[in-house]
This record gives C-alpha cells, sequence and structure tokens, in this order.
C-alpha cells in the first residue's frame, strides 16, 4: 500500500470528500477503485469509489459507497489515504512523493538506505537518506536515476563519485 493522500473535507449532503493527493492527475482513480482510509495507526478500512471528480491535478471530490450523509463524510476528515501500487504504477516513475519509503541501492555504493522524504528545490528534487547514522542528500534527476522498480520499492541510482563520502 502507498499514501496516496488525505481526507480533507467533506462536500455537500450527499457524504461526498474532498481528497488531496500526490498523484500528478485524477485520472488514476475510477469507480470500483478501492481507497484504503487509516482510521486508526495501521488500521487500514476499505472504501470503495462510487464516483469521482478531479478539481484540480492535486485534489478531487470522491463519492465512497455506504458514505451517503455529510455526518459520516465528516467523520473521515484528517484520513490518510492509501491505495494499493497496482492503481498508481504509471504514476511512480513520475512523482518523487511516491517514492518515500522505496529502498535506494546505488550502482557503486549498493544498497544506501530508506528514502525517508524528498524536496523540491527549484525544479529539481532531493531525496533524504540515513546513510552510516547521518542524514544524506542525494538527487533525484534523471542524471543520477537509473530505474524505478515500484512493486520491489527501489530506486536505482548512479550517484556522483564522492557525494557519499561526505556523509562518512
Amino acid at each position: 500500500m502507498i499514501r496516496i493522500g488525505k481526507i480533507v473535507a467533506s462536500h455537500g449532503l450527499n457524504g461526498a470528500v474532498v481528497m488531496t493527493h500526490l498523484g500528478a492527475d485524477g485520472k488514476w482513480l475510477k469507480k470500483g477503485d478501492t481507497l484504503m482510509l487509516e482510521m486508526q495507526k495501521g488500521s487500514l478500512i476499505p472504501y470503495f469509489v462510487e464516483q469521482c471528480k478531479a478539481t484540480n491535478p492535486g485534489e478531487m471530490i470522491v463519492n465512497l459507497e455506504e458514505v451517503s450523509t455529510q455526518q459520516a463524510a465528516k467523520r473521515l476528515v484528517s484520513r490518510h489515504v492509501y491505495v494499493d501500487e497496482k492503481l498508481l504504477a504509471a504514476e511512480v516513475s513520475h512523482s518523487p512523493l511516491l517514492w518515500i519509503g522505496f529502498t535506494v541501492s546505488d550502482k557503486h555504493y549498493g544498497e544506501i538506505g530508506k528514502l525517508e522524504d524528498v524536496m523540491q528545490t527549484g525544479a529539481q528534487w532531493v531525496g533524504k537518506v540515513n546513510y552510516k547514522n547521518n542524514e544524506a542528500l542525494i538527487p533525484l534527476v534523471d542524471a543520477t536515476l537509473l530505474g524505478i522498480d515500484s512493486k520491489k520499492g527501489l530506486l536505482l541510482t548512479d550517484l556522483p563519485e564522492g557525494l557519499l563520502e561526505v556523509y562518512s
């Protein structure tokens, strides 16, 4: 499961919710898909999509089965939303935000560690990895990325020589 977003508000009187998401657009979610909502820490409950409509690139209005009142929708506000990796197969290669938690493995250094966070600095993405008990920042750009295996949760890189020696 990949955390894709969060329910941020109820919408209207019929139980719709507003969901922010990290996908590139709202076309990845379809009627019948399953959203897993974290109702309590570590407890994911499935909700099936009845209808969804993108309102902008990072937000959509979603109607869920068995959520038909404003009160029921309000109970879902502030819940994190997870989806199966298969739903986002096309999105993962485009959005570094979806790589958080992936293992970073480098051509020269071998396994570096888990990607803990990503930040955008201008036009470039930078990833934070715990490398030898130090916070290491690595560039996540075409020149350093060799491949992404979303099924294995793996980022393959070719980092510049000497980059990680700074953190040793």
